[in-house]
């Protein structure tokens, strides 16, 4: 049996460096298991002919991918400055609402901000910080409308940077207008995944279901872990999303550094315990943006990645501006290929299952990597059960996943190991296998002589009861 180039996905968010054509077929022929599209810098004319190109070149490749837009979220952020302005050490500058109430007065330097309650959000001696941030500002005192900081971290200030307040609640809507708009934008190109920014709570992604579900999409939710408020929350937050994205870079500013890997390590196992996939992004080979070769630190940080069991990594700058997006595709094949092999084969115990067709799947997938030259064939309409199977980590042993429903073989395509495939099922269970072991055969992924745990339906005594069978491939 041909074995998975590796069973851990890749994410590649799309750019000016990997917008083309040949870019994009060039990084799906190396495993892009799916495509970002950040709306935090995507117009929606952009969005619409970069996904249809997707969708064309996976079609071409014969590989294709899931797409997800990641939505902006709430947010604040500077305003407009005609000029970057140099803030040094210890100046007093003014964040405010409305420059215009305080532009008479003489004093420090006025920094309009777009949240009006900021100064109900902070108190003396908390920290703001400016452009992910790289500028430092303790809070000397806070009065409706403005907020009196000093600089403790200097720095050059461009317009509209990002503000971050670590540990504050801040009271922004979970889903903006902006939000919306892109949404539905994604919504007619069919997207199969939207990301959920600074998703604070279950009712963030509560409302943003309703949201999918009123115009008409069955787009799965991923609730990006961002701020101490996911964090607080991440119990709540897995559950009533699909998945999650530890989105390392806003939660390094938001959180002690340090409790980073802890976060990452929490988030990792409890998706794991309720079989929901999870993405670990940013920084992953981010020196790559200009440089030939990845650090050594980040080679051990995306195999630490691998090895706690994530689903997917994902790049961001290295595919949007770097200069090799496809070598850095490439590299993440290489570590995290090496890495699988080295993890010894063993299903996770964190995944609790309780109905009886579900507790078949351990079995399935232990009777699999008992065998030699051998996978796990399933087949789904909801994508359940593979997600299940996926969850369980069956550690050399790639899951064939087949279904007969539009889209849902784009939708399991980033989960953990999972191999999917489109194709039509016949009304008797026996032919729909025999097709999916000839579709595999037709693409080289199994070859005689290969083992396949089949889970599915079999017709004994006029009933359909469920099982496990074990077919060699001839």
């Amino acid at each position: 049996m041909k074995p998975l180039p590796r069973q851990t996905k890749v994410i590649a968010t799309i750019g000016p460096a990997s917008e083309d054509e040949g870019t994009l077929e060039a990084l799906l022929r190396e495993g892009v298991d799916m495509c970002r599209l950040n709306m935090a810098h995507a117009g929606h004319e952009w969005t619409r002919t970069i996904t249809r190109r997707i969708r064309e070149a996976g079609v071409r490749v014969g590989r294709e991918p899931a797409v997800m837009m990641d939505v902006k979220g709430p947010e604040i952020r500077t305003g407009f400055l005609k000029h970057p302005i140099k803030l040094e050490e210890g100046q007093l500058l003014d964040l405010v609402h409305k420059p215009e109430r305080f532009a008479d007065e003489d004093g420090p330097l006025l920094v309009q901000v777009n949240y009006k309650k900021l100064a109900d959000h902070v108190e003396p001696g908390g920290l703001v910080m400016l452009d992910n941030g790289l500028i430092r500002l303790e809070v000397l005192e806070a009065e409706p409308g403005r907020t009196r900081c000093k600089v403790i971290e200097p720095g050059i200030l461009g317009s509209r940077r990002h503000v971050n307040l670590p540990g504050a609640e801040v009271d922004l809507p979970a889903l903006t207008e902006k939000d919306k708009a892109d949404a539905l934008v994604g919504i007619e190109e069919d997207m199969d995944f939207f990301a959920l920014s600074f998703t604070r709570d279950a009712e963030s992604i509560d409302i943003f279901r309703r949201f999918l579900e009123e115009n008409g999409s069955k787009a799965r939710i991923v609730a990006k872990i961002e701020d101490q408020s996911a964090v607080r929350n991440l119990d709540e937050i897995a559950r009533a999303a699909d998945g999650l994205m530890v989105a390392r870079g806003d939660l390094g500013i938001e959180c002690p550094y340090e409790e980073l890997p802890i976060i990452q390590r929490r988030a990792v196992g409890t998706c794991l315990a309720l079989g929901k996939p999870v993405i670990v992004a940013t920084h992953l080979l981010e020196s790559m943006i200009d440089s030939p070769v990845p650090t050594r630190a980040e080679i051990s940080d995306v195999a630490n990645v691998v090895n706690e069991g994530a689903d997917c990594l994902m790049l961001s700058g290295e595919t949007t501006k770097g200069e090799r997006p496809v070598e850095c595709v490439r590299i993440l094949n290489r570590i995290a290929g090496r890495m699988e092999v080295e993890i010894e084969p063993g299903l996770t115990e964190e995944l609790k299952l309780f109905r009886p067709k579900a507790k078949m799947l351990r079995s399935a997938a232990m009777l699999a990597m008992k065998l030699e030259n051998a996978g796990i064939l399933v087949f789904t309409r909801s994508g359940d059960l593979a997600g299940k199977l996926a969850a369980l980590r069956p550690n050399r042993a790639p899951v064939f996943a087949f279904t007969d429903v539009p889209g849902l073989h784009r939708r399991l395509r980033p989960l953990w190991g999972i191999e999917p495939f489109l194709m039509p099922f016949s009304d008797d269970p026996e032919v729909t296998i025999l097709h999916a072991i000839e579709r595999l055969k037709a693409v080289g992924r199994v070859e005689d002589g290969d083992q396949l745990v089949a889970v599915t339906n079999t017709l004994a005594q006029g009933k359909i009861v469920e099982s496990i069978q074990l077919r060699e491939v001839e």
